[in-house]
């Protein structure tokens, strides 16, 4: 029972020889058991991975040895058998698209909420500057109908390139509020708070770990429903456990 590590990880970090790190990341992943997708692109790195512990954590060491990934976190979960049918590693132009060249989260982060302190602020209803909080979803409106926040903001995005048009159209919305963005790991909100501060948004943050790392470290408080993950487990319950075997 729950002998599969499963791991989703991203870093934006400039990579230009991203290109000649998919051979042999391949050859590594595959020699070790592994199956999931890894994504490359000058912009950083992207992963979703399922596997023996050991072959898991070898692999994420691996990485971590390159300085430029040293800061490399990992979000894991467990299950009983693996998710991914092959492994794949990817050289893409984004490793996540948004198709909006000035954005580039390499270059400076927006700020993050820790799980820990956007559940307080959910508990007692604003920030700890007395400002309503507006949790922003900016996941696929397919991926939000299977869970999200209490009260969330959702633009029904068909993908998330759609986003930069979305945030003008709702731009007066969110002024003079504090405005929490989140995504199922982190990576689409990191980019969406880039956007939103670049569009004069001032009280903007994105929620580290996205929903993964929110259910890990708060049983999933505030939060309905269940979250979309992209295997074949295709949903999360707040304990981080594969949603039909639990309910289904």
């Amino acid at each position: 029972m729950n002998k599969v590590l499963n791991v989703s990880a991203y870093h934006f970090v400039s990579l230009p020889d991203a290109g000649a790190l998919r051979e042999p990341l391949l050859h590594r992943a595959e020699a070790l058991g592994l199956k999931g997708t890894i994504l490359l692109a000058g912009e950083g790195i992207n992963l979703f991975l399922a596997g023996e512990p050991h072959a898991v954590r070898e692999l994420l060491a691996h990485l971590r040895a390159d300085p430029r990934l040293a800061g490399l976190e990992a979000k894991e979960s467990w299950s009983d058998t693996v998710p991914f049918r092959r492994m794949l590693v990817k050289r893409k132009r984004e490793i996540i698209r948004m198709n909006h060249p000035a954005i580039q989260p390499a270059a400076g982060r927006a700020p993050a909420v820790d799980a820990q302190t956007l559940k307080r602020w959910l508990d007692q209803g604003h920030d700890d500057a007395g400002r309503p909080v507006v949790m922003l979803d900016t996941r696929n409106a397919f991926e939000v109908d299977q869970g999200t926040f209490e009260g969330a903001v959702d633009w029904r995005l068909a993908r998330f390139s759609d986003f930069p048009q979305a945030l003008q159209q709702h731009l007066s919305e969110l002024r003079d509020r504090t405005v929490v963005s989140f995504c199922t790991g982190g990576i689409r909100c990191e980019k969406a708070a880039l956007v939103m501060r670049e569009a004069g948004l001032a009280q903007v943050w994105q929620l580290e770990g996205g929903i993964l790392k929110y259910f890990e470290e708060t049983g999933g408080e505030h939060f309905r429903g269940t979250c979309f993950v992209f295997d074949e487990r295709h949903s999360l319950d707040g304990q981080l456990a594969p949603a039909r075997a639990v309910h289904g």
